[in-house]
């Protein structure tokens, strides 16, 4: 066994809590350091957690190739557990939580998704109506406002959209704000983000209830259900013939809404700070952009067209800002072995798209943004969603609403950056990048 390879060590472990404190202070910057150190394989320790970063494409698609029953999901995200209910995604068994997946694959099919577009549409244009001719604005804050109205709206109906107020976004916030590097370590700890977290929780159960029993009550009636999500996890039968326990609803709506919302939210804002910051690629979306206009296309059908110059835009955004910092595995059951290596039941398992965005070998000069840059030959370097089984249900449902955001604005709009372009930073509150606050960006009526 001595002669056995194992991971390389990240330099700096303090004795008891081992790499916390750097993985506290910028998880990200930690993690690409822990790659620039050790290379392909890099371990590091959290309070006598064992974790390995794996940096290379080989080693993600061993990883998302494994079973289940080689690496679980479920054990490293325990913390999502009380964000979204007992019997929901990580708190369910693995063959109900895979039926649920179904059910929201059911939630986004193209019919839906037509629904969804025109739904976006008109809350992206009603947003901007009022702007004006030039101003500025905090863009991270804007999109969040933004994005919580769309969201809600295709998720939830109408209704709900209608009688939306701050609350809601609030209680949102308290949630991400327990998803945090703390988390990781224990969230049943008594810190008060916590204890927020579940009064937060508390509450939204009681506001997305009250909307599924009127729902239920109008369907009973007999009016015509509408289509949206909501609907789509009321039809929903388990293999058994079972519903969904209603009350487990509420959970589903946060689970496809906390992915989504940060990921669209995250993206837009990111997105236009590169359109800001590069004003000869933002020439090259709005030419794109008008043509489609140009054509007397409304929103709705521009943003489900194909788009290649702004998709590929918003690709390389997702490749240098991805909205997901980590995407953990737990070994279990048996020791899992990857080039030599035997990974010990209980190691973490980390893979960081920040780090694998950066990667030369698939992406050369993997600093600059470069939004024609060739999709790698690798299935599993550009990994913004994950990748294998388990890549994310809702990442179409995303990139919908972050074209429907650009295209709307830059049919109107120019853009650029209010303050020195280095004081736009990579944050991280939570586990989630973002721009620096405030992300502040002008706009300019196009003439």
């Amino acid at each position: 066994m001595s002669d056995q390879p194992r991971p390389k060590t990240v330099s700096g472990a303090k004795p008891e809590i081992g790499h916390y404190d750097d993985f506290m202070a910028h998880a990200a910057h930690f993690l690409y350091r822990a790659y620039q150190e050790c290379g392909e394989l890099a371990e590091f320790d959290l309070f006598g957690a064992k974790h390995v970063l794996l940096s290379s494409a080989d080693a993600q698609e061993a990883v998302y190739r494994a079973s289940d029953d080689q690496v679980s999901a479920a054990a490293p995200y325990q913390y999502m557990v009380p964000v979204f209910g007992e019997g929901i995604q990580y708190g369910a068994p693995v063959e109900t939580e895979r039926q649920q997946v179904r059910f929201m694959s059911d939630g986004l099919r193209p019919k839906r998704m037509k629904t969804y577009a025109q739904v976006i549409a008109e809350e992206v244009e009603d947003y901007i109506s009022d702007w004006g001719d030039e101003g500025e604005k905090e863009f991270h804050d804007t999109f969040k406002e933004l994005v919580l109205r769309t969201s809600t709206h295709c998720l939830m109906g109408s209704e709900f959209r209608h009688r939306l107020n701050d609350e809601f976004g609030e209680l949102f916030e308290q949630l991400e704000h327990a998803i945090s590097p703390e988390a990781v370590i224990d969230y049943q700890s008594e810190a008060e983000a916590f204890s927020t977290r579940d009064e937060a929780r508390a509450r939204l159960q009681e506001m997305l209830m009250k909307s599924v029993n009127e729902r239920l009550a109008a369907n009973a009636a007999g009016n015509e259900p509408p289509t949206d999500m909501l609907q789509s996890f009321l039809d929903a039968r388990y293999k058994d013939g079972e519903a969904m326990d209603h009350e487990l609803i509420p959970g589903m709506i946060i689970w496809i809404m906390f992915g989504g919302f940060h990921t669209s939210s995250n993206t837009a804002a990111w997105a236009c700070l590169e359109l800001a910051r590069h004003p000869q690629y933002q020439r090259e979306v709005i030419e794109e952009v008008d043509k489609v206009y140009g054509n007397g296309e409304d929103l709705s059908f521009a943003a489900l067209r194909e788009l290649p110059i702004t998709e590929g835009f918003v690709m390389e955004t997702l490749r240098l800002h991805p909205p997901l910092l980590t995407l953990m595995r737990q070994v279990v059951n048996q020791p899992f072995e990857y080039k030599g290596n035997v990974f010990e039941v209980g190691t973490n398992l980390v893979i960081s798209p920040y780090v694998s965005h950066r990667l030369p070998e698939h992406f050369p000069d993997p600093e600059r943004f470069d939004p024609h840059r060739p999709q790698p030959d690798h299935l599993f370097a550009l990994i913004p969603f994950g990748g294998g089984r388990r890549k994310c249900v809702g990442n179409a449902f995303a990139f919908l609403q972050v074209k429907s955001i650009l295209t709307a604005l830059l049919s109107r709009y120019e853009l650029s950056l209010v303050d020195a372009p280095e004081s736009y930073r990579e944050v991280m509150p939570s586990l989630i990048l973002r721009p620096s606050s405030p992300c502040n960006l002008r706009y300019t009526r196009r003439k």
